[in-house]
C-alpha cells in the first residue's frame, strides 16, 4: 500500500500555514533531507535502469510543483505580516489631538536669552557678527599674528574659498568684538553672543559646536578692579548672592594682563567634591585687559582708551545651573530631557 502524501495533501498543508515560520519549518519537512521526496531520490539507484529515469523526471517535477506552492505561499504570508507590521507602526499625521502642550525654548536658548536680559540690564548692548570669519578678525586683529603658538590652542575649521587658511568657521565670537570696534567709537559697553566652531572630539564636555558669549567695555579709566566687578556683579545676578567669583591669572594674546574667571563651585558651595576636584572653584571662562595692540588694530588710541573683556560658554552655564553633569544632553533632542527645562 503506497502510504506516501498526496499532492492534495501537501497543497493543503501549504495553504495552511499561517506564518512565514511556520512554511519554513513545512519546507524542512516537505524537501530537507528527511522528507519522503529525499528517501525516494535515494532509492532511486535501486532501480532498474528504464525505471529510474521515469522515476526521476517525476521526482524532479513533484519537487519544482512543491517548491513553486511553497515560494507562492510565503510570498503571500510575507506581504500580510509586512501590511500588519506597517499598519502597528503607522503614525497619522493627519490627526488633530486637543489640548496638546505647546513646545518651549531649547535650554541652550533660555539661557542666552537670560545672559542677555543680565548684562542689558547692567547697560551692556547686544551685538552679532557672521559665523564665517576671515583670519584677519579671528586670529590677526586679536593678537595673533601668523606662526603665533597661542593659534595651536584653536581646532579651525578652514572654509573653502579665497587664500589656503584665510577664510574659517569663527573658533570665537571675539571677532565681533573688532568689528563693533571698527564700527563704534568709544564708549563701548557690549556682549556678543553666538555660534562658534572647532575640531574638537565630542565628549561629557566639549562639543565641535558650541555658543559663546563675550563682552566688551572700552572707556576712559577703565581698571581691572571694573573687570572684577562687573564679573561679581553678573555672577551674583545669574548664580544668587551665595555664590562668589575669583580672578586667577592666566594668559590670552588679545588681553593684558589675563586672568580665568571662576566661580563658587554650585555642587558643593565651595566645600569641595569631585565636580570641583575638592578645590571649591569651578572655571567658568577667560577676561583681562584689551591687548594696547587690539586696540591699535582698530584705531582706536591706547593712550586715551583703556578696556576690558571677558568670555565664556552659555552650554557651561546651563550645565551647572541645572546639575547636569554631561553637555552631550544639550544635543540628543531627548524629549524626556528637554521637557525638563
Amino acid at each position: 500500500m503506497d502510504d506516501r502524501i498526496t499532492d492534495q495533501d501537501i497543497a493543503a498543508r501549504i495553504t495552511s500555514s499561517d506564518s512565514v515560520a511556520a512554511l519554513a519549518e513545512l519546507t524542512t519537512e516537505l524537501l530537507g533531507k528527511g522528507s519522503d521526496l529525499a528517501a525516494r531520490k535515494a532509492a532511486l539507484g535501486a532501480l532498474p535502469p528504464e525505471e529510474r529515469r521515469g522515476e526521476g523526471r517525476r521526482l524532479n517535477d513533484e519537487r519544482v510543483a512543491i517548491e513553486a506552492a511553497l515560494a507562492a505561499r510565503r510570498a503571500e504570508l510575507a506581504a500580510g505580516e509586512r501590511a500588519a507590521r506597517y499598519e502597528a507602526e503607522r503614525l497619522d499625521l493627519t490627526e488633530v489631538v486637543p489640548h496638546l502642550r505647546r513646545g518651549h525654548l531649547h535650554l541652550v536658548t533660555q539661557t542666552l536669552d537670560e545672559l542677555e536680559d543680565i548684562f542689558v540690564g547692567m547697560g551692556f548692548t547686544v551685538a552679532e557678527g557672521p559665523v564665517v570669519e576671515t583670519d584677519w578678525y579671528n586670529f590677526e586683529a586679536l593678537n595673533f599674528p601668523a606662526g603665533h603658538p597661542a593659534r595651536n590652542m584653536y581646532d579651525t575649521l578652514y572654509v573653502d574659498l579665497g587664500e589656503p587658511e584665510s577664510t574659517l568657521l569663527r573658533t570665537h565670537t571675539s571677532p565681533v568684538q573688532i568689528r563693533v570696534m571698527e564700527k563704534q567709537a568709544p564708549p563701548i559697553y557690549s556682549v556678543m553672543p553666538g555660534l562658534t566652531h572647532r575640531r574638537d572630539t565630542t565628549d561629557a564636555s566639549h562639543l565641535p559646536n558650541f555658543h559663546q558669549i563675550e563682552g566688551l567695555v572700552v572707556d576712559e579709566g577703565i581698571t581691572f578692579g571694573d573687570l572684577a566687578g562687573t564679573l561679581e556683579a553678573f555672577t551674583h545676578a545669574y548664580f544668587g548672592g551665595d555664590i562668589q567669583s575669583r580672578l586667577r591669572p592666566s594668559y590670552f594674546p588679545f588681553t593684558e594682563p589675563s586672568a580665568e574667571y571662576d566661580v563658587t563651585c554650585v555642587f558643593c558651595k565651595g566645600a569641595g567634591c569631585r565636580t570641583c576636584s575638592k578645590t571649591g572653584w569651578l572655571e567658568l571662562g577667560g577676561c583681562g585687559m584689551v591687548h594696547p595692540n587690539v586696540l591699535r588694530n582698530v584705531g582706536i588710541d591706547a593712550e586715551v582708551w583703556s578696556g576690558f573683556a571677558f568670555g565664556f560658554g552659555p552650554e557651561r552655564m546651563a550645565l551647572m545651573k541645572h546639575g547636569i553633569n554631561d553637555i552631550r544632553e544639550l544635543v540628543t533632542n531627548d524629549i524626556r530631557f528637554l521637557e525638563q527645562f
